[in-house]
């Protein structure tokens, strides 16, 4: 005899941020929801923090911060107490040197040699005066904004390891979301006063964007986040089920939705009933498990992820580096990042004499970095760690090893319209149907925007209609990481304020071969 499905008001699909947030908010209201997560042991997604021998591990970096009151208030309130703030400080290795991020004007002179700088700024200056009006990949949008020179420096190298693609593939649309308010000539300009004595205020962010000198962080990293989030979902006697994967998803003769999953071994595992389904998982995956099977999986289907894994080495060293984490420009080796997870929050690293660092290959799952062995990545963490003269691997004595697959959905020329075609098939023959979160939506979101999604969710499904158009939040580049944290007013009580931060529209290039400006035409929310 088969076992009853679990009844539910809101099933969930996926407990990383956008998901537990969901299920909190829901949780507050009094609906019953009941979340699934495949991950048999963490909560969080890549935003979890593993645990090895006492030592803890931030899967990607997480700081926290956001121009929305709404969700530095929803991280107050499931983490009151945690909090601490954190110096920001990241560098670029470049051909054996380093150099601040943000730049310094003295430094980079100095590093590069006089004639290569000035090769930079002649460039630079060619490019401000002649710019590519043919905009259509990030290698195009990044060369206009600084150059060849500049471009062949601190972006391609290290923009190809994580993308595994060439920039002059890639959609013009990363360019435009992660570096569009950084200025060359205003981080320059700022360097040099900065060397000179003539400006000694704090960069706080509001110039420049992305170079916010402090940050909060969780104590225990941002997993402690997500796990408090889930107690609080349990504790209001809700459900939160680990090691179990969406395996099919149908409407019933009564018009409920009925979620199977299946188990880590898998076996069968539960059905849920539900009037709402909620799905953080990867579009391509949620559209391979509807049935009847969606005339826009061919769409799905085409949808690309970028997959990374995180060596963790623990070296025998009071510390080897004051950063949060430093970027690899750098083609001899293949490790793109590398993280100092005491730099996090000393109470991630418990022996004081050993420091703890993470090492972060891209790559795809299945290449021959995914499939390596524990062993043999970390020997080869190891030897690049020597040849970037960061340690000696004799101090090494401990590894792990961490894979995180579908990290980052990719930005192809197709992307766009095969997300806006399987969007609509889908809103419009399931309207208890919703996509949230980085994956649930294939956008490149921070943990803030993916909240800020199931945040105006979880009010569509309290009105029980789409007041709020949640795929144009993030749709303002400006946003990301810039201003005073938590300066927009709450949503509910500034129109003004919901208009900036949902329905702005990002001044940005298309790709070419385009034939619609697909966000420009998304429907706006009643």
């Amino acid at each position: 005899m088969s076992k009853p499905a679990e009844m539910a008001d809101v099933a969930i699909i996926g407990a990383g941020p956008a998901g537990l947030t969901a299920g909190y908010l829901l949780s507050k209201k009094g609906y019953k929801v009941t979340i699934i997560e495949k991950d048999p042991e963490y909560v969080g997604g890549i935003s979890r923090t593993v645990k090895y021998e006492g030592f803890r591990f931030d899967i990607g970096g997480h700081r926290f911060f956001s121009k929305s009151k709404e969700v530095v208030d929803l991280w107050n309130e499931i983490l009151p107490d945690d909090f601490i703030q954190r110096p920001r400080m990241s560098r670029i290795y470049y051909e054996g040197k380093f150099y601040s991020y943000p730049l310094r004007a003295f430094e980079a002179l100095f590093n590069l040699g006089i004639w290569r700088s000035s090769l930079c700024m002649l460039s630079y200056l060619r490019w401000k005066l002649f710019p590519n009006k043919n905009i259509r990949s990030f290698e195009d949008w990044t060369v206009n904004q600084f150059g060849y020179k500049l471009y062949s420096i601190f972006f391609k190298t290290y923009t190809e390891k994580v993308w595994g693609m060439p920039c002059d593939e890639m959609s013009a649309d990363w360019a435009a979301q992660r570096i569009k308010g950084l200025s060359l000539w205003s981080a320059v300009v700022d360097g040099l006063k900065r060397s000179m004595g003539l400006n000694k205020k704090p960069n706080d962010g509001m110039e420049t964007k992305t170079l916010l000198e402090t940050f909060r962080y969780p104590r225990l990293g941002p997993g402690m986040m997500w796990d408090a989030a889930r107690d609080k979902i349990v504790a209001a006697g809700n459900h939160v089920i680990m090691g179990h994967a969406m395996d099919k998803l149908a409407k019933d003769g009564d018009g409920n939705w009925q979620l199977s999953t299946t188990k880590a071994d898998g076996s069968a595992g539960i059905t849920i009933s539900a009037k709402h389904v909620i799905s953080s998982a990867p579009m391509r995956e949620l559209s391979a498990r509807i049935t009847p099977l969606p005339k826009t999986d061919i769409n799905a289907k085409k949808l690309r992820y970028r997959d990374f894994l995180t060596v963790a080495l623990m070296i025998k060293s009071e510390d080897l580096f004051p950063d949060n984490w430093i970027y690899i420009h750098d083609s001899k080796v293949q490790v793109g990042r590398v993280q100092n997870f005491r730099s996090w929050s000393p109470e991630m690293v418990p022996d004081q004499s050993i420091a703890c660092v993470g090492l972060e290959y891209f790559c795809f799952e299945g290449d021959g970095l995914w499939s390596s062995s524990d062993a043999d990545l970390i020997e080869l963490a190891k030897k690049e760690m020597a040849i970037l003269g960061l340690c000696n691997p004799q101090d090494v004595v401990g590894g792990a090893v961490v894979r995180q697959e579908k990290a980052y959905p990719v930005y192809d020329d197709e992307y766009a319209q095969n997300v806006e075609n399987m969007r609509a098939e889908l809103e419009n023959t399931y309207p208890t149907l919703h996509m949230i979160g980085r994956n649930g939506m294939h956008r490149y979101n921070n943990q803030d925007h993916a909240m800020m999604t199931a945040m105006l969710t979880v009010e569509n499904i309290d009105a029980g209609k789409r007041v709020f158009n949640i795929w144009n939040v993030n749709e303002d580049a400006e946003y990301h990481e810039s201003g005073d944290e938590g300066e927009q007013e709450a949503l509910k009580k500034m129109t003004d304020g919901q208009k900036a931060a949902l329905q702005s529209e990002r001044e940005v290039p298309r790709a070419i071969n385009k034939d619609l400006d697909v966000k420009g035409q998304m429907d706006k929310a009643s």
